[in-house]
């Protein structure tokens, strides 16, 4: 074959080293895997099966299964089938099972039996991160994220879905009996063929039409007025793209900014991230161990009664205000534009006039102060840039004073969002590309997380591994 670097005779004997461990590099991330499990006290997390049965066929000890499990996210492997041929034919994961090969069967009951342990093996890992002293930074970035469910959008209902569906169904409808009409006036130029099939479709799309009027009365019926056909848990979600959107799952995620690991992570079928600034703040800060946290956030978790509820609890949020009122599109003042003194109680207007309280009236909201100067606006030259009304009225919510303080803490970050974007978007991008074009591939929502958390762990894993090294880490887990 000329001058060509060429491979030993498959035949020959001895062909293979004595042992496996030659195969594996000492520098191979399967050796972290290895020493972090077997450091594990895998009882005290919840496993099943840690005692073996004294009847029947000897099970696997659950270590060997959560390996298998660890290796497979580490190099996007999730299918429970894929890692059975794995185990067969895969010199790393045959060195970290012993060569041991469960089939496909066994290694998804143990993702779905094991959910709460894997999440928990989830949390050690950043007990562990906490234990090396790397949240020293006590600042952490938060962010959601839409993830795809097994559940195509074809078999997902909301009210707007069946009733958009139902009035395409009375258009083709109406289109094929024009369809039969003019056929029937024909005189023999259309077989009779035809006709029949026209006659086939127009049944088949009036009973469609029966089955999405029974499907909107049931999503009438259901308590988000929502129903997901393979996965009931999985929901129809707007995305960035306008006009389009998903069914399946919200991923919250805060992650430090200093190693960029995921403090904390939760998975939620609501289709907003308004609601999930304090909860997200208080497990960032318990798994962090620090005294305060400040938790930076994008517009979408701008919630006074979020901010609020923050208050007190070390968690401090830098959250940047929503304007939605469009005023300053239209060359008005905004609210901005109106200085509070905390001290005499009242705002100073753009004209230099002070407006001071008047009746506090309750929205739903709360209850909100409305401030205003019954005199000064008649006479003012900035009326016309102010409020078409007699009397501009300023309101002011009665624990708007936290609003302050955080908006406060974001005048002194001006790169807080700058912070925000590049450390937990590169982290949602980087597990989405890892996971692929079907992210999860278990249904309901106690299995998704299981899945998320695994997919974290390989996250977390790989970031240490990228920072340390292999066998300085291996020796700080079993330091």
């Amino acid at each position: 074959m000329g001058r060509f670097v060429e491979g030993e005779d498959r035949r020959q004997e001895c062909f293979l080293p004595a042992s496996l461990d030659d195969y594996v590099a000492e520098d191979n991330a399967v050796r972290v895997v290895e020493a972090f499990i077997d450091e594990l006290d895998l009882t005290a997390l919840g496993f099943g099966g840690m005692e073996p049965a004294t009847t029947g066929r000897p099970a696997y000890h659950p270590s060997t299964m959560l390996k298998i499990y660890l290796y497979g996210y580490l190099n996007s492997i999730q299918s429970s089938r894929r890692l059975e041929r794995e185990a067969g034919r895969n010199v790393e994961l045959m060195w970290l099972t012993g060569r041991l090969a469960p089939d496909f069967k066994t290694i998804a009951n143990f993702r779905r039996d094991n959910g709460a342990a894997i999440r928990a093996v989830c949390a050690q890992f950043v007990l562990l991160c906490r234990s090396l002293g790397l949240f020293s930074g006590a600042m952490v970035a938060v962010d959601g994220s839409k993830f795809k469910a097994v559940n195509n959008r074809d078999r997902n209902f909301t009210s707007h879905k069946a009733a958009k569906r139902i009035e395409q169904v009375e258009a083709s409808i109406e289109r094929y009996l024009i369809a039969l009409d003019w056929a029937d006036r024909e005189d023999s130029d259309v077989p009779e063929v035809r006709t029949d099939k026209i006659r086939e479709k127009i049944a088949g799309l009036r009973r469609q039409m029966q089955y999405l009027k029974d499907m909107a009365a049931q999503v009438e019926e259901a308590p988000d007025n929502q129903i997901s056909l393979t996965d009931p848990d999985a929901r129809s979600m707007a995305t960035t793209g306008r006009g389009t959107g998903m069914v399946g799952y919200n991923v919250q995620a805060a992650v430090d900014t200093k190693h960029h690991l995921i403090v904390a992570h939760e998975v939620l079928n609501d289709g907003h991230d308004r609601t999930q600034l304090a909860s997200m703040g208080r497990a960032a800060l318990g798994a962090i161990g620090s005294d305060e946290l400040t938790v930076l956030a994008d517009r979408g978790y701008y919630n006074g009664a979020q901010v609020l509820e923050c208050e007190g609890t070390g968690v401090l949020p830098c959250v940047p205000k929503v304007d939605t009122t469009g005023r300053a599109k239209h060359g008005l003042f905004t609210k901005r534009d109106f200085i509070y003194d905390a001290v005499h109680d009242h705002y100073t207007c753009p004209a230099g006039a002070h407006l001071t309280k008047g009746k506090i009236r309750s929205y739903q909201q709360g209850e909100i102060d409305q401030y205003r100067h019954l005199s000064a606006c008649h006479s003012c030259q900035l009326r016309p840039r102010c409020t078409p009304e007699k009397v501009k009225r300023v309101k002011r919510w009665v624990h708007e004073a936290v609003l302050d303080a955080m908006q406060k803490r974001l005048d002194q970050l001006p790169d807080a969002m700058g912070l925000r974007r590049e450390t937990v978007e590169h982290v949602f991008g980087t597990l989405k590309a890892w996971m692929g074009s079907t992210p999860f591939l278990t249904k309901k929502l106690k299995n998704v997380r299981t899945e998320m958390s695994l997919s974290v762990l390989a996250y977390n894993m790989k970031r240490l591994i990228q920072t340390f090294g292999t066998q300085p880490l291996i020796q700080m887990i079993r330091a």
